[in-house]
């Protein structure tokens, strides 16, 4: 579940195009959702997906070297053990703390690069290296705004997955439309790069 978050920006391609449509006041309907596969940027979106993919797997090998280099390399033998032993003994506190700061450097990677990138990419004909740096210097230019915003980022998933996973139904286009105006206010129209 944590690692949704770090593919998250790619998996809301569509629901941006949706409020880029809805901006110019053109249809808004599903089946023009997926226009986007003509966009000429697709490839660049498709790059872009594929790093965060990447990060995604290096975050999940970052997490099973983590817990092997403290357990050892077999199973817990079931989830209560795996609870006692992560929640009563110092190498357990060691796998929350250390796992909670490899996950925040993995999301403020992430956040850094596409907080502006996916919606860049479909508002301009650009390159993953245009719209990622654009993204960062966003991020160097207003670090507490985009602190604040990853936060309410991260406790809308949150609260997304608690209620079974249906809460993303809501939260994702939120976030979506909410982050296309974020890119909006941030990037400038005239010149983005």
């Amino acid at each position: 579940m944590s690692g949704f978050a770090l593919v998250a920006p790619f998996a809301a391609i569509g629901l941006y195009e949706a409020s880029r449509r809805r901006e110019l006041g053109l249809d808004t309907s599903w089946a023009h959702v997926f226009d986007l596969r003509r966009s000429p940027s697709l490839a660049s979106i498709l790059g872009l997906g594929l790093v965060l993919l990447t990060i995604f797997i290096c975050w999940q090998a970052a997490a099973e070297l983590l817990y092997v280099w403290l357990f050892g390399p077999t199973a817990p033998k079931s989830l209560s053990g795996f609870l006692t032993e992560v929640l009563t003994t110092s190498r357990g506190w060691t796998l929350i703390i250390l796992g909670n700061v490899i996950g925040f450097v993995f999301a403020v990677v992430v956040l850094s690069i596409s907080v502006v990138s996916f919606p860049l990419l479909l508002d301009r004909n650009v390159g993953v290296a245009v719209a990622v740096r654009t993204s960062v210097k966003a991020v160097l230019a207003s670090p507490v705004t985009m602190a604040l915003w990853g936060l309410i980022v991260a406790v809308s998933l949150i609260l997304g997955f608690l209620f079974a996973f249906l809460g993303l139904v809501f939260m994702l286009p939120v976030l979506a439309h909410a982050n296309w105006h974020l890119y909006r206010k941030v990037v400038d129209h005239a010149d983005p790069v």
